[in-house]
């Protein structure tokens, strides 16, 4: 079974899942979405550990044995915790608490590495009993009972080989409910090959050992699997933050289900402006590389004053203004891009996303932070990316590559934003598709410095700054002017329809114009 059979099969069992959650009256609420992930993971940690018992080097070796000695990779469960276990057990009076039972021991055995810890210091379990979202114990028999029919039918247990990131593509169709946390900022999905392409170009093959990986806005962690695949999962230690309850969640799972265990104290959930997880001493822990695609515009403002007395001095260029109307609006982009120049190692290398906008803005924070990119030398180039790249929304964005590991004069600027399909999402909106040739395009041109008309070039900084500093490759490109061969008769005769439609024109605008006056010679003021 390939990739796409997979994702369908997922997709159909978070359909069926949501189906019952609705039957016992909780649709489209916070706990509908805690129940489903919940199951959602507790199928997938199932599946691995079964792959990896069924694989195993000693087929003499028992499955309590196998389980006491499994590595952090595998989340460790006993024989009756097992999905197949349970599904066994359903005509049980009580199912509902064996099931209640099976997910506390669980989060037990694997607490010291799977929980997740906030800013605030406390770790949150790797499951909580279903029994906790229903306060009706027929609900919650009926719960259990649909639950683990659901999650015995499907078998996910050949996707485990080498690594993936299912998830990006599972996540949204999870969420597409729920697409706020807590009146914070929605969730900002990643397609797979944005992340192809920032770790193809951020990470330039080099053998590295023990370097570090961040995301101050992670998601479900599509860009750092992309990165940590491209370095390596034993060569790299993750490091993530994400304010949002649900997209961290599916981080850890993915993190599990990759190879890249050893991370999981590193990942936080919290309010990486306001509460920086990442710290050495009292200072802002730095980063060899930083992937990220940052919330672009949201309510921040309960936050913004909080900001301007930055005991870490992050916002060099500023904090954006609040909106007078539409507080959604808040431009918190530029507070990401600035912590993530204030987290960036003396060598550290970085691949943010960012609105096309921020480019070229003439004036305020935009331009500051790229005058202080230029100063300091570490704009490696920028790829203005297709519109509608992201499904959930239509803002054109551009991703910015920053290196520190040595000193540029120039930047190569791509603007890739004819390349794509367009397609039709699940719902009624549109997105844009890069087919394997435009990633390979992209990610060559890009990396070989290419100059290509009409898609990338090599400007230099001197020139940049003539330019007031746009980092728009559009703003490079030589204007091309077309020359058409005309004969006499033919230049005359394009001369006449001119001099005929402009003549035409004057005359509509002559009998405007009198209308207008004769209305208005025949208005009288009423007493």
């Amino acid at each position: 079974m390939g990739f796409q059979e997979h994702v369908a099969q997922m997709k159909t069992m978070i359909d069926r899942l949501k189906t019952l959650t609705s039957d016992l009256g909780l649709g489209n609420t916070g706990d509908e979405y805690k129940i489903i992930s919940e199951l959602f993971t507790y199928k997938f940690l199932n599946d691995k550990l079964l792959y990896e018992f069924n694989k195993r080097e000693d087929k003499e070796e028992e499955f309590d044995e196998f389980v006491h000695y499994v590595g952090r990779n595998t989340a460790k469960m006993n024989k009756e915790h097992l999905i197949s276990e349970l599904f066994n057990q359903q005509s049980e009076d009580n199912f509902h608490v064996i099931f209640d039972l099976a997910l506390q021991e669980v989060s037990e055995l694997n607490k010291d590495i799977y929980s997740i810890e906030t800013t605030t210091g406390s770790k949150k379990p790797l499951f909580e009993p279903l029994s906790a979202y229903l306060r009706d114990e027929d609900k919650e028999l009926e719960l259990a009972k649909r639950a683990i029919n659901i999650l015995f039918e499907f078998d996910f247990g050949n996707i485990y080989e080498g690594g993936f990131d299912y998830f990006s593509t599972v996540f949204e169709h999870l969420i597409s409910d729920y697409n706020k946390d807590s009146g914070q900022y929605a969730e900002y999905f990643t397609p797979l090959f944005a992340g192809q392409i920032m770790a193809d170009i951020v990470f330039d093959d080099t053998p590295v050992t023990n370097v570090s990986v961040y995301d101050p806005a992670a998601g479900s962690g599509t860009l750092l699997l992309s990165l940590a695949s491209k370095i390596g999962t034993n060569n790299c230690t993750i490091y993530s933050q994400d304010i949002s309850q649900k997209s961290t969640s599916f981080l850890r799972i993915n993190l599990i289900l990759n190879k890249l265990a050893h991370s999981l104290h590193n990942v936080k959930e919290g309010n990486t402006l306001l509460m920086p997880a990442h710290k050495e001493d009292d200072k802002l822990q730095k980063f060899d590389f930083i992937v990220s695609n940052p919330p672009f515009k949201t309510d921040f403002s309960s936050i913004i004053e909080s900001l301007k007395v930055d005991p870490y001095n992050r916002f060099f260029a500023g904090v954006p203004n609040i909106p007078n109307k539409d507080v959604e609006k808040m431009a918190i982009y530029l507070c990401f891009l600035q912590h993530i120049l204030a987290t960036l190692a003396d060598k550290g290398k970085a691949a943010v996303v960012v609105p096309t906008g921020f480019l070229t803005a003439k004036t305020g924070i935009p331009k500051k932070i790229r005058e202080h990119i230029i100063s300091e030398k570490m704009l490696r180039g920028v790829i203005s990316m297709p519109p509608n790249i992201f499904a959930n929304t239509g803002t054109n964005v551009s991703i910015l590559f920053l290196d520190k590991s040595k000193p540029y004069e120039d930047a190569f600027l791509m603007d890739a934003s004819h390349l794509g399909e367009k397609i039709k999402t699940d719902g009624k909106n549109q997105k844009t598709v890069l087919s394997t040739d435009d990633i390979a395009l992209i990610i060559n041109t890009f990396k070989g410095r290419i100059c290509i008309e009409d898609l990338g070039i090599e400007v230099s900084y001197e020139d940049i700054e003539k330019a007031k500093h746009s980092f728009f490759a559009g703003q490079y490109f030589e204007a091309k002017i077309e020359y058409i061969e005309l004969s006499p008769e033919e230049f005359n005769n394009k001369i006449k329809e001119m001099k005929q439609l402009l003549c035409a024109h004057f005359d509509e605008s002559q009998r405007l114009t009198n209308e207008i006056l004769t209305s208005l010679g025949g208005l009288k003021l009423d007493i």
